[in-house]
């Protein structure tokens, strides 16, 4: 090995292994369902059913610039970004829709047929929508032209969240509460084939989760995975083998539900949101960490 690809080796490593540092959190507020930068903004989807419920904050110096609507928003359950089309999309799960916002705040929607939990845009510009109950991902255009679905193998339970590789492999997180098995799988372009897999049994060693529920995926394609109840975020290689937890227990108020990774800046945007058990059973206060990573 030359001295200077031992250096890009060691140097990429090295990256890998950093621990993530918090960053900034940005203001603490009602549950936040949501989190996607686009251009110099970051967008929250926060639960307010009487107000606007998108905050829009400047990515550098996290000030708030403003406040947008989407009409009809009902059960929202997660949003995403696409710089290509400039706008952002957001599932409804109760009115089985997604809404696209454009930057001037413009608001239209169209169908699912099946209720939608997690979002991504792929390499083609499409927006990608993990629906559960079905286990199918579905392929929407930009306008929300269906391009294609897939469904899923019957020992996927309850997926939430998928990303296409630039190979066109999915990655897609499964497993709720009530569910034996909680992992993270690598499928075949056609989705019909798990080519790697990293999880099983849920528990809170490193090579368990409890509630796999949200992902991102980097440059190098490593893997971020939100894990909800053992209250962290862990990092996977390509191939899904264990790399390190870049957000720990401590490192959160409460419960992470959705993160999405702004490869240009190396920012993390982790949503952090508290819940009662004892009077109202209901999330109580919601923020984002922001982690460097």
């Amino acid at each position: 090995m030359t001295s200077t690809l031992r250096y890009s080796v060691l140097r990429r490593t090295c990256c890998l292994c950093t621990v993530g540092q918090v960053v900034y959190t940005l203001p603490e507020a009602e549950e936040v369902l949501g989190v996607t930068p686009r251009a110099d903004e970051v967008y929250l989807l926060r639960q307010i059913k009487e107000h606007d419920q998108v905050e829009v904050y400047d990515v550098i110096t996290y000030r708030l610039q403003r406040r947008l609507t989407v009409p009809d928003l009902l059960g929202f359950s997660d949003m995403t970004s696409c710089e290509h089309y400039r706008c952002v999309y957001v599932a409804d799960r109760i009115v089985e829709c997604i809404h696209r916002l454009d930057v001037q705040g413009a608001a239209t929607r169209w169908a699912m047929n099946d209720k939608p939990a997690g979002l991504s845009v792929n390499a083609a510009h499409n927006v990608l929508v993990t629906c559960p109950d079905v286990r199918k991902i579905k392929e929407f255009s930009s306008h929300g032209d269906l391009v294609r679905e897939l469904t899923l193998p019957d020992d996927v339970i309850k997926p939430c969240h998928a990303i296409q590789t630039r190979s066109g492999e999915f990655i897609v997180c499964h497993g709720d509460v009530v569910d034996a098995v909680h992992r993270v799988c690598k499928m075949s372009v056609d989705g019909d084939d798990i080519v790697q897999s990293h999880g099983g049994q849920p528990g809170s060693d490193t090579g368990q989760y409890n509630v796999p529920v949200h992902l991102a995926v980097d440059n190098n394609e490593s893997v971020f995975v939100v894990d909800v109840f053992n209250r962290r975020v862990t990092l996977l290689s390509p191939t899904l083998g264990y790399i390190r937890q870049v957000v720990s227990y401590d490192d959160l108020k409460g419960q992470p539900s959705r993160l999405y990774l702004d490869t240009q800046r190396r920012r993390l945007y982790v949503t952090d949101n508290e819940w009662n058990y004892d009077e109202e059973d209901d999330y109580t206060a919601g923020r984002v960490v922001v982690f460097s990573v």
